[in-house]
């Protein structure tokens, strides 16, 4: 076929279907002879006129990104890719095809600024890949437009394009062209940063924000550039990092004042999952798999910039902050909402999740790091809870704080881990600073909510006390229940008259504002408004106790993270109808002690130690667990000794 650069604009896009199907077939483009290159370059020019100058543009961009993609991901057979190498190198090298695409960043069509990004991105990794160097036209374009122009079009086109760069070269071996990288565009990331986030210490009212679409765009835009610069300042491994590096850290008061003043939820929603994942050490989760890359490369000043952000959030609670956050109710599959009689729209359950983490995971890292204990734990908490108290006007009645654990994060495994660990570090500390023995403690932390034997028991009730499950999430590695479960156990067994309380104990009455704890022989602290609440319990798929008769030949050893026991579970932890105790109540009788949610307690606890105990013998499980069976052993022991004292004690 002659795919010569003459004739008009219909035999200018055969030739361009006509290399792409080439493409597809796997053709060697050497046959093609300078043809292929001129193609390209002609309909990337797009001098064509009318209405196929648009479908020619968008035609050739999107060639251009599967060639150069393709050969950089090695999809081609070696032969083949050596020959679209060819093409490319001359394309980059000996025409002015990086200053034509860059043009098409500014293009009004939002199509086709977008389609130049992804194809100036493959360039630009191509070239990095091929010399180390980047293109100094697309660098001094971004430069300019993120200096100069308003948000819209081209700082999306621009903003998109370095974060794709930024992420391909975060996953890449060597660190060292991506903190150069940075550095080329510090100064202008900091001056795009002062048009987006509001000024710091500026006294705020609700005019001052006119959120446009396209601002609201560039915004989101720009907090995914954030979350790729807050995760290159761990993967760089370096010292000192650059003041874009730090944004989310230093600017973090400006980032919730967008929260508080914006009217578009949506923006709201997403600063607090970013803040979220910060400060849970999750930035850039969504992006690639995790691979251990996490904060324990510190940069000198990240404690104290860590410090500074939860200062922030914290501040901004006592505020008044969580008093104009506004919400939407939660969209069900498809955006359609499914609002039953008397029920109302539920909230959205992500937002409020991420809320309630970047408050909790605030409140922890800040008494940790304080010696004064100045933080009012109470107030913060009783601020959070006033707030879902209002979310969830509609839905349920929570009579006892500890429940909304159960509530808020009952269908989000991970979520739920990392609150009954902020939970409990909370309750350590407080237990620590107050000086207050256990029994009182435990008190101290109903009334506001963090009691961590409330939250262990609502979670083995969720699980309908199945040992099966709580097997599962030890061999997961997809939550930090190993850690938190542990952590627990070390305080049920310095604490187990808290543990029984929680099992038998329910706060019955109000006095003053603050729950009276008292014994109860019937509970039920959550109450919802909606006929549909079902217990959700979670199923295993693998009879663990049947694990001692079964041949070893039959179950394999897949190494050191999974095991052919562990099978994923999707059914939610905790359902909204979950209650701080079963219809397994807790009376004193004549002295003698009859509850049955401590006992399935005890005895879930000791058929799971049972079941570690005899896959680690058969070498299936996939980490030692010594430090573990020696915990639920002791757990055994107290509870032993309890009723060895209540047999002691009871009248004859």
């Amino acid at each position: 076929m002659d795919m010569s650069a003459s004739g008009g604009a219909e035999q200018l896009f055969q030739s361009l279907s006509h290399v792409y199907r080439g493409f597809l077939r796997g053709t060697c483009p050497r046959l093609m002879g300078g043809d292929v290159m001129r193609v390209i370059m002609r309909g990337v020019c797009g001098r064509e006129h009318g209405k196929a100058s648009w479908e020619i543009s968008c035609s050739s961009m999107t060639l251009l990104e599967k060639i150069t993609s393709g050969v950089l991901l090695h999809k081609l057979p070696a032969d083949v890719s050596a020959g679209w190498e060819e093409i490319l190198k001359a394309l980059l090298e000996e025409t002015d095809l990086m200053s034509q695409l860059v043009q098409q960043l500014h293009a009004e069509d939002q199509l086709v600024s977008h389609l130049a990004a992804k194809t100036v991105s493959s360039c630009v990794l191509y070239l990095l890949k091929k010399s180390g160097m980047w293109s100094p036209v697309w660098q001094k374009t971004c430069i300019q437009v993120f200096s100069s122009c308003p948000p819209g079009p081209a700082v999306d086109a621009c903003l998109w394009s370095l974060i794709e760069v930024f992420k391909r070269l975060l996953t890449g071996p060597s660190q060292e062209t991506l903190r150069n990288l940075v550095a080329v565009f510090d100064g202008s990331i900091m001056i795009l940063c002062s048009k987006l986030l509001p000024e710091e210490k500026r006294e705020m009212t609700l005019d001052i924000f006119t959120f446009t679409k396209s601002w609201t765009t560039t915004f989101c835009l720009f907090l995914d550039l954030l979350e790729a610069l807050t995760m290159s300042s761990i993967s760089c491994e370096a010292e000192i990092c650059l003041r874009s590096q730090r944004i989310a850290l230093i600017h973090s008061s400006a980032l919730l004042t967008v929260i508080s003043y914006c009217s578009e939820v949506f923006i709201s929603k997403k600063i607090l999952l970013f803040l979220k994942k910060v400060l849970l050490q999750k930035v850039g989760d969504d992006w690639f798999p995790r691979d251990g890359m996490s904060f324990r490369l510190r940069y000198k000043s990240l404690s104290s910039d860590m410090s500074l952000l939860t200062r922030h959030v914290l501040q901004a609670v006592t505020a008044g902050c969580l008093q104009r956050i506004q919400t939407e109710p939660a969209a069900s599959f498809g955006g359609a909402q499914h609002i039953l009689v008397d029920e109302g729209p539920k909230p959205d359950g992500v937002m409020l999740r991420a809320l309630s983490l970047v408050l909790l995971k605030s409140i922890e890292l800040q008494i940790q790091a304080e010696v004064d204990g100045t933080t009012d734990v109470c107030g913060h908490l009783h601020s959070l809870w006033g707030f879902l108290r209002r979310s969830y006007a509609s839905q349920v009645e929570v009579t006892h704080l500890c429940c909304w654990i159960s509530l808020l994060f009952g269908d989000q495994d991970d979520d739920l881990m990392e609150a009954a660990s902020s939970f409990l570090s909370i309750f350590l500390i407080s237990r620590r600073s107050l000086g207050l023995d256990c029994p009182a403690m435990s008190e101290v932390a109903c009334v506001s909510g963090y009691n961590p034997h409330c939250h262990f028991v609502l979670l083995l009730q969720s699980i309908s006390f199945d040992h099966s499950i709580l097997l599962d999430f030890l061999i997961s590695s997809e939550t930090c229940f190993l850690k938190y479960f542990v952590r627990y156990l070390k305080v049920l067994t310095g604490d187990w008259q808290g543990f029984s309380a929680a099992c038998g104990c329910k706060p019955t009455s109000r006095v003053d504002g603050e729950d009276e704890f008292t014994v109860c022989a019937h509970s039920s602290h959550l109450h919802p408004n909606v006929e549909d609440s079902v217990l959700h319990t979670r199923v295993g798929l693998v009879e663990y106790d049947s694990s001692d008769e079964s041949e070893e030949s039959e179950t394999t050893y897949e190494g050191p993270t999974e095991s052919a026991i562990r099978k994923k579970t999707s059914a939610p932890l905790w359902s909204e109808s979950s209650s701080l105790l079963s219809d397994h109540v807790c009376s004193d009788v004549m002295g003698q002690r009859t509850c049955g949610t401590l006992d399935r307690a005890l005895l879930c606890l000791s058929e799971l130690g049972q079941v570690v105990k005899r896959l680690q013998l058969k070498k299936l499980f996939p980490y030692n667990p010594s430090s573990l069976l020696k915990l639920l052993a002791e757990v055994q022991d107290c509870f032993h000794q309890l009723n060895r004292c209540e047999t002691l004690q009871a009248p004859t």
